[in-house]
């Protein structure tokens, strides 16, 4: 095959077969007399485990992936995907988390909600955290607690106080904070309770798509490696 026979089923260029070539992500191709390449059916058959790969895994360990296989390192190439799966879990563990720690707060918020603010003290003793601990998560971007123009003191709005309980949640089951901050963000985006409701069901949605595509990305790499 042409580079422009193996990229027209999937709508891609020949360009771009020959830039996934390069950069490792099919084999090598062998050239004809004058100079062409030949691709063959291995190399539809790595073209369609990359295609598959990328929504399951994104664009560089998918293409990690398929480097490590085309160098004949298939046990390294499975752990990679082995730890891809792994950081599912982990981002569908951290779901559950945040949504255990915002049902903790709505059912402590049966009255009319707070609009005031509180010290960092207090929400430390809450937590049973030391301020220092707090102030580092601030530094880490995690919380946004503003200034009292009085006193300069930090004062934490409810949904300060919301994320800290976040934060400690996923915290005490073992979360990096750079692990954290996207969930966080997408809570900050929500402006009630119910949207940020609706935003936890989209990123759940999100990773159910993301499992059931690496379903599809493991079949067409099972493929592959029969066919190699």
């Amino acid at each position: 095959m042409r580079p422009v026979d193996l990229a027209r089923p999937h709508g891609l260029s020949g360009q771009a077969i020959r830039n996934y070539e390069a950069a490792g992500i099919l084999p090598a191709a062998e050239r004809t007399p004058s100079g062409y390449r030949n691709y063959t059916a291995e190399h539809a058959s790595a073209l369609r485990a990359f295609l598959a790969l990328v929504p399951a895994h994104g664009h560089a360990v998918a293409r990690s992936i398929m480097v490590l296989l085309n160098d004949g390192r298939t046990d390294e190439a499975l752990v990679v995907v082995d730890r891809s799966h792994a950081e599912l879990l982990a981002d569908r563990q951290a779901l559950d988390a945040v949504e255990r720690a915002l049902a903790a707060l709505t059912g402590a918020r049966a009255a009319p909600r707070d609009t005031g603010t509180t010290t960092i003290a207090a929400v430390a003793h809450r937590l049973k955290l030391r301020p220092a601990t707090l102030r580092r998560w601030e530094r880490a971007g995690l919380l946004r607690p503003v200034r009292d123009p009085a006193t300069g003191y930090r004062a934490y709005t409810p949904d300060d106080v919301r994320d800290a309980h976040i934060v400690a949640q996923l915290r005490r089951s073992g979360y990096l904070l750079a692990q954290i901050a996207p969930l966080l963000d997408e809570l900050r985006d929500a402006n009630s309770p119910a949207s940020a409701a609706s935003a936890l069901t989209d990123r759940r949605a999100r990773l159910h798509a993301r499992a059931r595509a690496m379903l599809h990305a493991a079949a067409e790499l099972e493929r592959h490696l029969d066919h190699r």
